[in-house]
């Protein structure tokens, strides 16, 4: 690689903002009413500091850093600041229990552990080996109270500023993100600074990253490679500003405020975004609204404007399938939603839909410098690309079985149509058989539920039965609706998606449990993906009288 532009690493990138634009705001932390702002001289001031603090520990060169807490603007200045230390950020999740924190700080050899924005520390601290040194943040309101560690605040105030940039070599680890772990032991998939440069560099103008009036909205979590590189990574390279959520209560509030130019959103959040916009206004009325050409622009940017997105340019879905009613669905408020499609071993980054040719029912075409094929065998997307990871942390089996001759098998299947447009079919490992040893691929027998208002979530199981069985969660709207409505929607879906779908695909009956599947009852990961094994085993003994069942819509 020759282009030395393609090889500006995150931390080159920090430094010219530092102190090019100084003064200028880079994170934007709300707190009640107000927002605390730091520019970029101050979260440079900050992080020199914290990264002479970890220098003062005399840690073994290129140490790995640990990071649990959820998005705020410290987080950030954590992160500049391990690599400014020379060493690797190693992120976790924030709802981990305090066994599975033990397991990927065992596994990770973490030395430090910097401990921040919480909901619960007292239980997850217990999963924290006695041979880590802690770090707290500065204490965040309504949080987990953090104590008996060393204070971010003590460092600050102990430690003057890093004076010299440090510059990794391109080819030194930069971090290992844990996989969210859907099936088992997370896997820790490294990347070295190479990798993330020249992915980071090779989509910068796709999505209008050279701005720094951008505004990046950070809520899905850090520790996760979408937010890593859409927010964190896109803010750091374009020298634009990051705006924070406060909580779950106050994210509407927060988006609202912040109005971004660039927003991600799974399809779960689009689905609540559409389901909160019905509530107020039912379809049948938005659809009179929208066809008044006197009425439809104000509404469209009453809309915008109330979600947080009048002004944004880039507005992309991605983590999950998003089902195309969806995407037209906001598209006629004009909401342009472009899909991305990728996972933690490709930075993200496989393929995304040009803006300029929306297409129904694919996840668009690979990106410049990305190879996309089918595997005859089964199916099975492979891809490969500069950027693909490094490896498996510790895992030279996994990696091996993963990386083949420079193809990442991705576990998804696809097809590619003639203009390269990739389709994803679903995954090979959530493909079940019947009873009759026919085979069922469920995710898009799901998407057909995505335009009943009543239904929020959806999974599709029958491993070992006749036929599929649909698991649903109720909305807000259905859970408001009388019994007899809801039924009959649910038995029109139904009916519609079993007379598109072949014989065996066909839906037996559909059961409306009690519990909503959450990332706190473990039955989603912290990416809001329906964990599909964890609700086999959950509803394993009942889905076989549910199936001897005579109604089609039962009630749990």
């Amino acid at each position: 690689m020759t282009d030395t532009s393609k090889q500006a690493t995150i931390l080159d990138k920090f430094y010219h903002w530092e102190a090019t634009q100084a003064q200028k705001v880079f994170l934007r932390q709300p707190q009640g009413d107000s927002w605390i702002d730091y520019s970029w001289a101050e979260a440079g001031n900050q992080a020199r500091r914290i990264a002479a603090a970890l220098h003062a520990m005399n840690l073994p060169p290129k140490s790995n850093i640990g990071i649990v807490s959820k998005n705020c603007a410290h987080w950030i200045i954590n992160d500049m600041a391990i690599m400014m230390a020379g060493h690797v950020s190693v992120p976790f999740y924030p709802t981990l229990t305090h066994d599975k924190l033990n397991q990927v700080l065992v596994h990770s050899e973490c030395k430090v552990l910097f401990v921040g924005k919480l909901d619960e520390w007292e239980d997850m601290s217990k999963g924290v080996p006695s041979s880590v040194h802690c770090i707290s943040y500065p204490q965040y309101p309504n949080q987990a109270l953090l104590s008996g560690m060393t204070k971010w605040e003590d460092l600050l105030k102990n430690h003057e500023p890093l004076a010299q940039n440090h510059q990794p070599d391109l080819q030194d680890l930069m971090t290992i993100i844990y996989t969210s772990g859907t099936t088992g032991m997370p896997k820790g998939v490294m990347f070295t600074y190479e990798r993330m440069a020249v992915g980071m560099n090779s989509v910068s103008d796709i999505f209008a990253l050279n701005d720094t009036s951008n505004k990046h909205f950070s809520y899905l979590p850090l520790c996760h490679i979408a937010e890593r590189n859409i927010v964190e990574s896109a803010a750091v390279y374009g020298g634009a500003c990051i705006y924070f959520s406060e909580s779950l209560d106050t994210f509407a509030k927060n988006l609202a405020e912040a109005q971004p130019t660039h927003f991600l959103a799974v399809p779960r959040i689009w689905t609540k975004f559409r389901l909160g916009v019905l509530s107020k206004m039912p379809q049948a009325q938005l659809d009179a609204v929208l066809s008044n050409p006197q009425m439809a622009e104000a509404v469209k940017k009453q809309v915008q404007t109330s979600l947080g997105l009048v002004h944004a340019k880039v507005i992309l879905t991605g983590a999950a399938p998003m089902p195309s009613s969806l995407i037209d669905w906001f598209a006629k408020l004009g909401i342009i939603i472009q899909e991305v499609y990728g996972m933690t071993e490709n930075l993200g980054a496989c393929t995304y839909m040009p803006k300029d040719n929306i297409k129904s029912g694919v996840v668009g075409q690979p990106y410049p410098d990305v190879e996309v094929k089918i595997a005859p065998q089964n199916g099975e997307v492979l891809m490969k690309s500069p950027w693909v990871m490094n490896g498996y942390y510790k895992h030279p089996e996994q990696t091996a079985e993963t990386l083949k001759d420079g193809w990442l098998h991705t576990g998804d299947m696809g097809e590619l149509d003639s203009e390269n447009f990739l389709k994803i079919t679903g995954r090979v490992k959530d493909t079940f058989k019947t009873s009759k040893g026919e085979f069922v691929v469920p995710a898009p027998l799901e998407y057909a539920f995505a335009t009943n208002n009543h239904v929020e979530q959806v999974c599709i199981l029958g491993r070992g039965l006749a036929q599929p069985v649909a698991l649903v969660v109720l909305s807000e709207i259905g859970q408001a609706a009388d019994k007899e409505n809801v039924e009959a929607g649910l038995q029109k879906t139904m009916e519609e998606l079993n007379a598109q779908a072949m014989k065996h695909e066909q839906i037996k009956s559909i059961v409306i449990t009690k519990e909503a599947w959450t990332v706190e009852n473990a039955m989603m990961t912290p990416t809001l993906k329906v964990k599909r094994n964890v609700l086999e085993q959950v509803y394993e003994d009942k889905l076989h009288v549910w199936y001897e069942n005579k109604e089609t819509i039962v009630w749990e």
